[in-house]
């Protein structure tokens, strides 16, 4: 198995790409630490895992709360002794033209898209810094690299998460951390399923392999950066998009 006893501590993993990863981890051997603020959704994946055979709990998670992420990291290492890997999963769109953009919904995504990831990257560096590895994978965006009308602040926190990736692969790598990221194109997940038919359909025409993602798709690309196969990988950003944008 590829993660056999790795630790992993997957935000927003209730649910889209976190839950499909959550799940597809378990099955290649790791431990995995569900964190979100969705408890029931949570508890029905570490059920899942559990019936499975796998090893798994839920940790409830705001990551805009500091000291959420912290305790997260706290029970996570009294259970299992390590964490090993952290895939910054969780995130939120709340999108309008930047003229009608409210400063809340400008505040509301780059606190849970940017700072989150941050909070969650400060709780465990400390307790990977002593393992002397780790992996941490943060989920960007295609609209980070390229950009996206009506979502000013969803691309800048996304761009900012791509900033954060490369900084932190030169800071961290002395220590035996790696720092990766990837950039979904359009996924067929909850987020995705209040935009309107016809914008998909648009989507699916422009995406030379004429789908959306799925889940799976970007779980088996964070399953990649999460295992060892990639252990000289440090600062990448793995674009999954179906070649949309080539």
């Amino acid at each position: 198995m590829r993660l056999e006893n790795k630790v992993v501590i997957i935000t927003g993993a209730a649910s889209g790409i976190g839950k499909q990863t959550a799940l597809l981890f378990a099955q290649e051997g790791a431990k995995v630490v569900v964190a979100d603020l969705n408890e029931k959704g949570g508890n029905e994946i570490v059920e899942e895992i559990g019936k499975a055979g796998g090893d798994a709990f839920f940790s409830k998670l705001d990551v805009s709360n500091r000291e959420q992420s912290k305790q997260v990291v706290r029970e996570a290492l009294e259970r299992f002794g390590k964490i090993d890997v952290l895939i910054n999963n969780a995130g939120i769109n709340q999108d309008a033209l930047v003229s009608k953009m409210t400063e809340e919904q400008w505040d509301k995504v780059i606190t849970i898209d940017l700072k989150g990831p941050f909070n969650c990257i400060q709780a465990v560096v400390d307790a990977m810094t002593e393992h002397g590895t780790g992996e941490i994978i943060n989920v960007s965006s295609i609209v980070g690299l390229y950009g996206n009308i009506g979502q000013t602040n969803y691309a800048a926190a996304k761009a900012g998460l791509i900033g954060m990736t490369k900084t932190l692969a030169k800071e961290l790598g002395k220590k035996g951390i790696r720092v990766n990221a990837v950039a979904p194109g359009f996924i067929a997940t909850p987020m995705t399923a209040g935009v309107p038919e016809k914008i998909l359909e648009m989507m699916k025409e422009k995406t030379p392999l004429k789908r959306l993602g799925q889940p799976d798709d970007i779980a088996y690309a964070l399953l990649y950066l999460a295992s060892d196969e990639a252990n000289f990988v440090n600062g990448a950003v793995l674009s999954v998009d179906g070649g949309l944008l080539i």
